[in-house]
């Protein structure tokens, strides 16, 4: 069975690979090529083991090796792009939060989710534009048409409409029937439907992050998706008590 390494084992190693492998390098050039260089005692790498088991003692090269190849693979990219999507939706709804809702703790909350979704939204725009996954991996570019208008109520009906990748495989995705409903509504009913949207909208991207982490290959995605899950799973929690 291949187990795989945690993100914070894999940056570990290889910060740990490359601290060996220059010491080898530095080891090597100092020998001279002689036998007395090649007797020489090489460097080894503690990698720390999973939660409850024992570290690993690594050679630099097994060290190199662990650390494995994180090349984006489909799923990386779908999710970077299907999730831009998703957040957009989600800044559209808190949008509408000041002028509508009633509540000084759904006001709050929101503020909270759209200063985690917009940057989170950036973070991935960037990582696609690095990877060439804009034009290369999607049938959309996910990356700067909307940029400047994640959270603004003028292009609220770019959220509900998934054009692109289909409600069946964004879920928690408003409908724009709903995200009507939302622009209608005033204080408490306001603040009823918009938490009820929103825990519907969190269990989606919990689901698309939990299905990534499984799928994908890439540690920086991958560590994207861990902040989605811990931050929106505590979000859950949260409307949950004020619903």
């Amino acid at each position: 069975m291949i187990h795989r390494r945690t993100s914070s084992q894999v940056r570990f190693l290889t910060a740990a690979a490359t601290v060996a492998a220059a010491v080898l390098a530095l080891g090597g050039c100092e020998s001279g090529g002689g036998d007395d260089g090649a007797k020489a005692e090489r460097p080894s790498v503690v990698a720390p083991g999973e939660p409850g088991e024992a570290a690993e003692t690594l050679s630099a090269r097994k060290a190199e090796k662990a650390v494995g190849d994180d090349t984006p693979n489909s799923a990386d990219f779908s999710y970077a792009q299907r999730m831009i999507e998703h957040h957009r939706q989600a800044l559209t709804m808190t949008a509408l939060v000041e002028d509508r809702a009633k509540s000084q703790r759904v006001k709050r909350l929101a503020e909270r989710i759209s200063a985690a979704q917009g940057p989170e939204v950036k973070a991935m725009q960037g990582w696609l534009a690095q990877h060439d996954g804009k034009d290369e991996h999607a049938g959309h570019e996910g990356t700067d048409e909307h940029a400047g208008h994640e959270g603004s109520d003028e292009h609220a009906g770019h959220g509900g409409a998934d054009e692109h990748w289909g409600h069946a495989t964004m879920p928690g995705m408003a409908s724009e029937k709903e995200l009507d409903r939302l622009r209608a509504a005033r204080g408490a009913g306001f603040d009823a439907l918009f938490l009820k949207l929103m825990i519907t909208h969190h269990q989606g991207a919990v689901t698309m992050a939990t299905d990534l982490l499984s799928e994908g290959n890439n540690i920086l995605v991958e560590e994207m998706a861990n902040d989605v899950i811990a931050q929106q799973t505590s979000e859950i929690n949260r409307m949950r008590g004020m619903a």
